[in-house]
């Protein structure tokens, strides 16, 4: 599977962004879809996800009421929702997918075998 991600932006702080993550080659439903962040200086770390099967959903805590992943099965399009958008969350956005997904996600990048090429989000207070 290929990923294409895009929808980053300058961005006031308190405000929103949609990133989109084009899937193309496979179906996103065949995979546990995840989104993750890089920050100058820092090492990547866990954003969003879903199962393969839907099932089941998680965020990272800083994200959690703010920030919201969804997927559109007729677009093969995974989406990360963010509104009330903080400095902090400023960074370079990736989706991945896990090939070995099932009824869970994994929040290790490790555990992921397909990358987007990432999006810049810089959010300014």
């Amino acid at each position: 599977v290929q990923l294409q991600a895009s929808g980053g932006a300058v961005v006031q702080a308190g405000g929103s962004l949609r990133l989109s993550c084009a899937a193309s080659g496979r179906t996103f439903s065949s995979y546990g879809m995840g989104w993750f962040r890089q920050a100058p200086g820092k090492e990547r770390e866990f954003v969003a996800a879903f199962s393969r099967s839907g099932v089941r959903t998680g965020y990272t805590n800083s994200v959690k009421g703010r920030f919201t992943i969804s997927g559109d099965n007729a677009k093969n399009t995974v989406y990360l929702q963010m509104n009330n958008l903080k400095p902090e969350d400023t960074a370079v956005y990736y989706c991945a997918a896990d090939g070995n997904s099932d009824s869970f996600y994994s929040t290790r990048p490790t555990s992921y075998d397909y990358w987007g090429q990432g999006t810049q989000v810089t959010v300014s207070s």
